[in-house]
């Protein structure tokens, strides 16, 4: 099994590129790069990890930086930490976590000592609240120029609770996330020093070159490349002279670095048409393995689908790895529990794979803007795996004419609910995980099939690429995105992001009247919601003809593409108006029915009022 990458050699030269196609994308956007070089030994029976981190900070910005911050995610599984605290005080609080933090012993927490820091070997000083550190420099970093830092650190794995930890609930010995010191990231707003709560991260673009020493007997699945196959190979047992081994990974641009471990990880590798490979780590039990014998040829596929529909995936290589406690992505490799039917299994991984394109390659700051990549990543997991059911990929199930019906029954069941909270809260500050989760995940998901209603196919698919490739790389905000639909669809769609980013306003329209007109018809329809929104409009006479209408709405300064349907486009509805009229030259007495949103894609609460039907004769 050879899954050697990329060569020692190419590191320097890599980071120098990398710099380079940062410094050249400043136009967009700067932003600062680093490189994490780190040696670390886990200590398996102690569960104690003690290592050494050298980083270097490249300062894109305009500014002079005086200070450097970083996470220590470890320090949020001790009785107390703001994790434990936030959790117990919810009123729908993560069964995970609950009040399982609260109640861990000395030898069960987790934690992360800072041993000794420097800057050019010369000490620094160091301040740690909870999960965040803040160093003072002894020389500031002027724009465009570097340094390095120096730090020596000791953590204490604790139990699984939350992502990371020992001995998940499916015996995986070590799920290794957030586990080391992790700069902080510097933008355009300054710095983002949100305590770990159990939510979302952000960080800076990274290289990083990871040697991890642990006991022989263990395979090790992480982020990157690995360099020394022959020494370090899952599927070859050591000789009893080697106590210990070394891995050693090294990663292309990415923005963080998780790995597992496991003395029983079964590694299975798949070579796709253009040679890039999917490697999957699981243990080798009667229960479950079968199901991941099957998953490989299915990742194959979806793959072309996401690509098709998003936009190239740009690694070597992707990994699927057992471990944490549910679903969680990582640059180049995903945790993910293993003991699953295959329907549930590649649901899992199609959605934490697919976090590489909205989130390990876009990197929205995930703790202000969550639903830029949990809910656009849940959209197109829709559109994938219905697209997978349909072509057989997944026996004993059956694709859905509407793949979004369920994530749009289960939007309206909250929307305009007192609980409901806008788009624009941050995600660690929603006063349930309830409205976090629906805001998230399922308005975040509505969002992009609220703008396949109003700008149409063709552009919106060709503006959801444009977004990915133009944006890759440089840590989008909502504007961004927005921007770019709007040039892929020659709409005004600032009111959009307005109402659907930034209040809970609802969508309610309905058919108010159909009435004879000296024999042709009359239709008023109503605005009840305070949403405004175009309305596509549906006149089915009795021979089963179809006259389709659509009527824009004032703000769009334009109408939804049709792609050559024949479609009648009507006046502009001007928001400001609770009522619209419009007269059509159809025969009332041949008149059938009067429907809205014959797809039901638009978020209108109230489908009772979207239909009219002609009295019997």
């Amino acid at each position: 099994m050879h899954y050697f990458r990329t060569s020692i050699h190419l590191v320097i030269p890599f980071v120098i590129s990398m710099m380079c196609s940062n410094l050249s994308a400043q136009n967009d956007r700067w932003q600062i790069n680093v490189k994490y070089d780190m040696d670390v030994e886990l200590n398996d029976e102690t569960h104690l990890l003690k290592g050494s981190q050298d980083l270097i900070f490249y300062n894109n910005s305009p500014d002079t930086i005086y200070h450097l911050w970083y996470h220590l995610y470890l320090n949020a599984f001790q009785p107390g930490s703001d994790m434990d605290v936030r959790s117990r005080f919810l009123p729908d609080p993560d069964s995970r976590i609950g009040e399982k933090i609260s109640k861990l012993k000395s030898d069960e927490i987790g934690y992360q000592k800072i041993l000794a820091v420097s800057q050019s070997s010369k000490p620094l000083k160091f301040y740690i609240e909870g999960t965040i550190m803040k160093l003072d420099l002894e020389s500031p970093v002027f724009p465009g120029d570097s340094t390095v830092i120096q730090m020596q650190f000791e953590s204490q794995i604790p139990v699984q609770i939350r992502r990371t930890g020992r001995f998940n609930k499916e015996g995986i010995a070590y799920s290794m996330s957030q586990w080391y010191p992790k700069l902080c990231n510097y933008d355009e707003h300054g710095w983002h020093t949100d305590p770990y709560i159990a939510r979302e991260f952000y960080a800076p673009w990274a290289y990083f070159d990871v040697k991890i020493k642990l006991a022989s007997d263990y395979c090790i699945a992480a982020t990157g490349y690995l360099q020394n196959p022959k020494e370090c190979n899952c599927n070859t047992k050591s000789s009893n002279q080697n106590k210990y081994k070394t891995w050693h990974f090294i990663t292309p641009q990415v923005h963080d670095f998780v790995w597992a471990a496991d003395k029983e990880f079964v590694h299975d590798s798949f070579l796709m048409k253009d040679n890039r490979l999917l490697f999957f780590y699981y243990r080798k039990e009667q229960a479950y393995s079968p199901t991941w014998k099957l998953l490989p040829p299915v990742m194959d596929r979806a793959l072309d689908i996401i690509e098709e529909l998003v936009g190239p995936y740009p690694y070597d290589s992707y990994s699927f790895i057992q471990g944490g406690d549910g679903g969680m992505e990582y640059p180049m490799a995903t945790l993910i529990t293993g003991n699953r039917p295959l329907v549930s299994l590649v649901g899992v991984a199609v959605h934490e794979w697919l976090h590489s394109w909205f989130q390990m390659l876009l990197a929205s700051n995930e703790a202000l803007y969550p639903w830029m990549d949990e809910g656009f990543t849940a959209y197109v997991e829709e559109e994938v795996m219905n697209m997978l059911k349909r072509e057989g990929w997944i026996p004993g199930s059956e694709p859905a004419e509407d793949p979004h019906a369920e994530t749009l029954a289960n939007f309206k069941t909250f929307a305009g609910s007192p609980k409901e909270e806008p788009l624009s809260t941050h995600a660690d500050h929603f006063s349930t995980n309830r409205a976090y989760g629906v805001g998230s995940y399922v308005k975040g998901a509505l969002c992009l099939h609220q703008l396949r209603y109003i700008m149409g196919e063709k552009p919106f698919w060709t503006g959801l690429q444009a977004y990915f490739e133009n944006w890759k790389f440089k840590h989008p905000n909502p504007d961004d995105f927005f921007r770019t639909m709007e040039k892929n669809s020659n709409l005004e769609l600032d009111w959009f992001k307005q109402y659907w980013v930034g209040t809970t306003k609802t969508i309610d329209y309905s058919i108010s009247s159909v009435t004879n007109l000296n024999g042709q018809t009359l239709i008023e329809l109503e605005r009840i919601g305070l949403f405004p929104m175009p309305v596509d409009i549906a006149l089915i006479l009795e021979d089963s003809s179809v006259l389709m209408c659509h009527i824009p709405l004032d703000l769009m300064r334009g109408h939804k593409n049709f792609d050559n349907q024949h479609v009648l486009i009507l006046n502009p509805w001007h928001w400001v108006q609770t009522k619209y009229k419009f007269e059509i030259p159809v025969d009332f007495t041949k008149l059938k029915y009067v429907v809205m949103d014959t797809l039901r894609m638009m978020a209108d609460l109230k489908e009772e009022n979207d239909y009219w039907e002609a009295e019997p004769k």
